[in-house]
């Protein structure tokens, strides 16, 4: 309840400027002392320089350097999606009541993701991702 009632006192347009807001539950113990190989943290930063290098040559004449600078005109030039997207995208919005800031976060959020796999294109899955991204938007409705 006191969670609940913190969350409550964020504002919705404070929200909207946060691109993503995930909830981290905590690790079982059973978990932490299991030997997996996960991703090393040099192979994530490799990926990660390999988007930001991808975005950069895209945005070269542009005047910007990634997609968390992206305006809305260019939102529109280099975050196109397909019609099952929208749909999706206008799903989220009427049950989530997402407002116009919180969707073009979900675009640059789905640009980044595709841009992670080396992808020109913004899929539905990019896009499903993206909105999962916004689970602070979904707690707050739900109070």
């Amino acid at each position: 309840m006191a969670i609940q009632r913190y969350r409550s006192r964020v504002s919705g347009p404070l929200l909207d400027r946060i691109d993503l807001h995930i909830e981290v539950p905590a690790v079982p113990f059973k978990e932490l002392t299991v030997d997996t190989r996960d991703e090393s943290s040099e192979a994530i930063r490799k990926r990660v320089q390999v988007a930001r290098t991808f975005q950069s040559q895209r945005y070269e004449k542009e005047g910007i350097r990634c997609n968390a600078q992206l305006r809305p005109r260019q939102l529109k030039k280099f975050c196109k999606i397909d019609e099952a997207s929208k749909r999706l995208v206008e799903l989220a919005m009427e049950r989530l009541g997402l407002s116009a800031r919180a969707y073009n976060r979900i675009l640059k959020v789905a640009r980044s993701i595709a841009d992670l796999e080396q992808r020109n294109d913004i899929s539905s899955a990019d896009i499903s991702e993206a909105i999962q991204y916004r689970s602070l938007d979904r707690k707050i409705l739900a109070t």
